[in-house]
Order: C-alpha cells, then sequence, then structure tokens
C-alpha cells in the first residue's frame, strides 16, 4: 500500500507543485506561432508527470513499431485496459497529443489547467448532446493541427475481452482528414485493476505503434468497416503481445 499511495501522491502533488508554472507556459505559447512547438512546451511537464507516476509504481514500458513523430497531426487509436494506458502513452508516444476524458475528471482542480493547456476534450456519456459536441471540438483540435488519443471501448477492459470500439469516434478523423494510428497495449490492467485497482504492483507494460491508417479508407469503407478494421489490427497485435510477452496473473 504505500507504493500506492506514494504514486497517488506523485499524480495529484506533481500538478499541484508545477500550477505556479503554468502562467509562465501560457505566455511563452503566446510569443510562439508553431502549434507544434507549443505543444511540445506544455507536453515537457506532462511527460515528466508521467514518467515520475511510472517510476513511483515500478512501471516499466516496452515500446516497438512506428516510433518516428509525424510532421502533421494524427489520430491515435488504442485499446484501453486500465487506468496507466494515459501515463504510459503520455510518456511514450513520439509526439504531443491530447485526449478524450470522462468528465468527472475535470472535477481535479490541479489537473484540469493542464489537461486544457495538452489539448484535452471531455466527455459526458451521460449527455448525447455532449457527445456530439465532443467530436466538433476534436475535430477542430486535429484541423488546429493537434493530434488526439482516443479510447473508443469507451471503458477499460481490465485485461478481460476487448469490448467493441465505437464507430462514431472515428468521424474525428474522416471530417478532420487526418491519418488514423492504431496503438496496441498489454499488461497495463496487471498495474492495478487485478487488485480491484487497491494496491499497485510492479510490472511491464507492452505498447506496439502500428502503422498509419490513411484518410482515404474512408473512401471505399462505412464508418463501421473502418472501425472494424482498426478494432482487428488492434487485436490481432494485442493477441501476439499477450503471445510474446505473457504477464501471469
Amino acid at each position: 500500500m504505500l507504493r500506492t499511495a506514494k504514486t497517488i501522491g506523485y499524480i495529484i502533488g506533481y500538478a499541484a507543485l508545477v500550477s505556479s508554472q503554468l502562467k509562465k507556459v501560457k505566455i511563452r505559447k503566446t510569443q510562439i506561432d508553431d502549434v507544434r512547438i507549443q505543444d511540445e512546451m506544455v507536453y515537457l511537464y506532462a511527460r515528466r508527470w508521467a514518467s515520475r507516476i511510472l517510476d513511483s509504481a515500478g512501471v516499466k514500458t516496452h515500446v516497438t513499431g512506428n516510433t518516428d513523430p509525424f510532421d502533421e497531426p494524427v489520430l491515435y487509436i488504442s485499446n484501453h485496459e486500465g487506468n496507466f494506458d494515459i501515463p504510459v502513452l503520455i510518456n511514450n508516444l513520439p509526439q504531443p497529443f491530447g485526449f478524450i476524458s470522462k468528465k468527472e475528471v475535470e472535477k481535479i482542480p490541479f489537473l484540469k489547467p493542464w489537461m486544457e493547456e495538452m489539448n484535452c476534450i471531455y466527455l459526458d456519456r451521460s449527455n448525447r448532446r455532449a457527445s456530439l459536441q465532443m467530436i466538433k471540438d476534436g475535430i477542430n483540435k486535429l484541423k488546429e493541427q493537434h493530434s488526439l488519443l482516443i479510447f473508443p471501448e469507451g471503458s477499460r477492459s481490465k485485461g478481460g475481452e476487448m469490448q467493441e470500439f465505437k464507430a462514431g469516434s472515428l468521424k474525428l478523423a474522416k471530417s478532420a482528414k487526418v491519418k488514423i494510428v492504431p496503438i496496441a497495449i498489454y499488461g497495463s490492467s496487471n498495474i492495478m485493476e487485478k487488485y480491484n485497482s487497491k494496491k499497485m504492483v510492479p510490472g511491464d507494460v507492452y505498447v506496439h505503434i502500428l502503422d498509419p491508417i490513411e484518410p482515404t479508407v474512408f473512401e471505399d469503407k462505412t464508418m463501421q468497416e473502418v472501425s472494424q478494421f482498426v478494432q482487428g489490427k488492434i487485436s490481432n497485435t494485442v493477441q501476439s503481445l499477450k503471445e510474446n510477452h505473457y504477464v501471469k496473473n
């Protein structure tokens, strides 16, 4: 439980510690025209936060696949195993991204300002109108040259069967005409979820970044077909990671 308490302390404490830096970051952003440099500036703090969380929890990540950054905004699509997916991806993806987060996270005072600077978007699953607004906001973020990440399952699988992807989330890529970059994660649920979120244990998390899918995929496939296509790629890769790096439960 000591490890758990220490990690939670980093999650909240570091965000509070750097809150004083937020004003300076905002001022510096106004002095820079390049959106990518602006995002990297903010992401420097996000990566430090994620790295400290992973070190504290004893999480070792192994990243393979397409690890080069893109010269354009992309929509990352990932399966969602557990709570540690976000810090793992923040610390290891090749370029800054905002992510779609559940509305409840907005209530965490020290995290909210930084998440806004990272171009994160909140989703209220109980409100259909809010869900439609999330799609519009996401499309605008991509068009403004910010990359985004979304978990189309909608909730954590906790190491169980991958849930069906919600096809509507891919409208972001279709409308903004950006590449889809599938991501497969395996092992993150073993850090926390298998203990019913009551404690954390050290472990290995495997991430594979698949090759990008061009926006032209929508020219001859429906949204549902693209969703199934992307899910199939991720599912097959997760299965491969399981076979090669089985994490004993």
